[in-house]
């Protein structure tokens, strides 16, 4: 690589190595948690609809084995190269530990634009990389778990799962060898929306503790907030929507066509539908166009969510960034140097690796679900509802009063599977945000979040290396 070109991986390394100073590990442990373990790059052809024959390049990165099975999505997209994949995977290593999610880090991607092909020929794609994986034992339940990333959805989920098991017949635990899978195939119930909702519940609870919000000169909580959203994907627009119904203001929207603001609020899927409807954010009523997409980024609000790709804040635009708070919902949307820029002027990060791992913690979920061949809340939906029914009309019996028909059906509503994979979401957020921040406190030469959250991750996979006796 020419020392001008740009290396994600090489970022990734270097916030590594500024938060292993803050650790007690032994520089050669250190330098085989950093290293990528396994990286699969492959080439095989494909017919296309007109006959043609094109050769499709295509990566697999198993960065780190300290748990088993690896973890992480593939994308389709015509950026994809092997710097990117192993960074992304590297991610999915430290993402995993901080929200103690049992799994090592792992990342797929193909190099293709998907729209530049039928559903046939993606499928075709989809299916051939399968059989690649499956040749080099790089895909299954207890080896290495693919997901959705940029570019893929349940569709090719689906075409993966139908794949390997036509090529491991009778293996009791297939559905476990990819997560993100339509519900009918074995999926769960609040994946689509998962990342979005962590983010939401990540910030929401770094929003709720007092001393953070005293030193950015906030009020406690995210009501009234004023929220600049980049990128109006899965990721993007629930993030959005989680935050408008919690009373925040989505003040502007950016997308690749450009971007628009009003600071009075937009209805986020009132532009959804008036995107779906134009193809473009652009002219929604009542919102003024910005000349760029990438000038929504430098407004002025309480929280900004970059939600789409890599590097889109460097040391060159960060200084005119006015947000207080930045929340990573996408991989790595700020540069090294913008974390030097925002650390200066007091601005608070909430880091990807951390925020933006609610897809792999509801991916942890359908996992288990699949290995358990139970739905979540099928065994105890009834019994809590009966139970519950019971408690409400001993209540009414004793007071002489009636609850509202609204209220009954509230208090004796047990959880369905969505209720679950909430909770257990919200509860993974909550008690990763605060042992980030403890850490962080603990430790007060600690620059940043992302460092205390890159330290919180380097321990515990170090410990399970000496645990496992990998170490002396």
């Amino acid at each position: 690589m020419s020392d001008n070109q740009y290396s994600f991986f090489a970022d990734v390394a270097k916030s590594f190595d500024k938060a292993a100073k803050f650790t007690k590990w032994d520089l050669g442990v250190l330098a085989q948690i950093k290293a990528c373990n396994a990286v699969y790059r492959m080439r095989f052809p494909v017919k296309k609809d007109d006959g043609s024959i094109e050769v499709i390049e295509a990566y697999r990165v198993q960065h780190s084995h300290h748990k088993a099975p690896c973890k992480g999505g593939i994308r389709f997209a015509a950026e994809v190269n092997q710097d990117e994949v192993m960074a992304l995977a590297a991610l999915m290593t430290f993402k995993c530990a901080i929200v103690n999610v049992p799994f090592g880090g792992g990342k797929g991607g193909i190099k293709i634009n998907p729209r530049n092909y039928s559903a046939y020929e993606l499928e075709k794609i989809t299916r051939r990389y399968t059989s690649e994986l499956i040749k080099k034992n790089f895909i299954g339940p207890g080896t290495d778990v693919p997901a959705p990333d940029y570019g893929t959805g349940e569709r090719e989920m689906a075409w993966i799962l139908d794949t390997y098991t036509t090529m491991r017949p009778g293996e009791i635990d297939a559905a476990g060898c990819v997560t993100g899978k339509p519900v009918s195939q074995g999926g769960v119930r609040g994946r689509r929306e998962a990342t979005g909702l962590g983010v939401f519940f990540g910030l929401r609870e770094v929003c709720n503790i007092p001393d953070v919000m005293e030193k950015l000169g906030l009020p406690v909580g995210v009501e009234g907030k004023r929220v600049i959203i980049q990128g109006l994907g899965n990721v993007g627009y629930h993030s959005a929507k989680f935050f408008q119904n919690a009373g925040a203001k989505i003040t502007a929207l950016a997308e690749y066509e450009g971007s628009i603001h009003n600071e009075e609020g937009l209805d986020i899927d009132a532009v959804f539908n008036h995107r779906k409807a134009t193809g473009s954010i652009l002219n929604f009523p009542g919102a003024r166009n910005l000349e760029k997409n990438t000038d929504a980024l430098e407004l002025d609000c309480d929280i900004l969510i970059p939600a789409a790709l890599e590097n889109v804040i460097n040391g060159e635009n960060a200084p005119r960034v006015k947000a207080k708070i930045i929340g990573e919902a996408a991989n790595g949307p700020l540069t090294p140097e913008a974390d030097e820029v925002f650390a200066k002027k007091g601005v608070l990060v909430v880091p990807d690796m951390y925020l933006n791992a609610g897809g792999v913690t509801v991916s942890y979920f359908e996992w288990l679900k699949n290995l358990s061949h139970v739905r979540y809340g099928r065994m105890e939906k009834r019994f809590n509802e009966n139970m519950n029914s019971h408690i409400v009309d001993q209540m009414e019996s004793l007071s002489g009063k009636k609850m509202t028909t609204k209220d009954r059906e509230y208090i004796v509503h047990g959880a369905d599977e969505v209720d679950l994979v909430y909770s257990g979401l919200e509860e993974t957020m909550v008690t990763a945000t605060h042992e980030i921040m403890n850490e962080w406190k603990n430790n007060p030469t600690i620059p940043d979040m992302r460092t205390a959250a890159y330290v919180v991750a380097i321990n515990k996979v170090a410990t399970s290396y000496a645990e496992l006796g990998i170490f002396p």
